[in-house]
């Protein structure tokens, strides 16, 4: 067992907990970026269309059926759940996600493993996934205070990256042959993105203070 995988894998399911938490318990959704929240159900739809055909072992497929369904979800509240949805911070979450979408788009039918349909969803969706935090963080930033259970959100999403990239150190060194230059690259872009956040999060965790982000 992979021990680097199943932790990044239990970190991103820990992070998806604890939004639903916050919009649950607090029937609020104030600091979520609804158009993070609409990438991440791409992400997950366009990388897991094989889901009814192409079974790899139980854990993988119901961790497949809890990223879409979450998202989806998320989602609902959002725009649909009469209490949740007027605390939907539209003003400040205008970034235009097209700006993302077209050139993942674009960049996955020129460089791919193989030009099908299928791998080209795969790799638009690892190229998408690597920038869908985007809108979240400059949500952050234009709204500056930040609750715990939302910087909690942020950082176990970059955990779970940072520990992927543990992961694929682990197999380039355990299984031969092994490459994936555009997970990779992906990976430490998206992992870079969460670099600022990082420094002040942990900046107001040592000094006990609220997080705060600068505009």
């Amino acid at each position: 067992m992979n021990i680097f995988r199943v932790s990044a894998d239990l970190l991103h399911l820990l992070s998806i907990l604890v939004l639903l938490l916050k919009i649950h318990a607090t029937k609020s959704c104030a600091g979520i970026s609804l158009k993070t929240q609409d990438l991440y159900l791409t992400v997950f739809v366009t990388r897991y269309l094989d889901l009814f055909w192409n079974f790899h072992s139980l854990y993988n497929s119901v961790f497949k059926i809890v990223y879409i369904g979450s998202s989806a979800l998320i989602i609902w509240y959002m725009r649909r759940h009469r209490t949740v949805k007027q605390t939907y911070d539209k003003d400040h979450d205008t970034f235009r996600y097209l700006f993302l979408i077209v050139p993942c788009l674009l960049l996955a039918l020129l460089i791919n493993n193989r030009f099908s349909l299928f791998e080209i969803l795969w790799t638009f969706s690892i190229y998408l996934e690597s920038v869908s935090i985007l809108p979240q963080l400059v949500l952050l930033q234009r709204t500056k205070n930040v609750d715990n259970l939302t910087g909690n959100y942020v950082f176990l999403l970059g955990m779970y990256r940072g520990f992927y990239i543990l992961n694929w150190v682990y197999r380039y060194m355990t299984e031969p042959g092994y490459s994936a230059w555009i997970v990779w690259l992906s990976g430490l872009v998206q992992t870079a993105l969460y670099a600022d956040f990082f420094y002040y999060y942990l900046q107001a965790w040592k000094q006990s203070k609220k997080l705060q982000l600068p505009a």
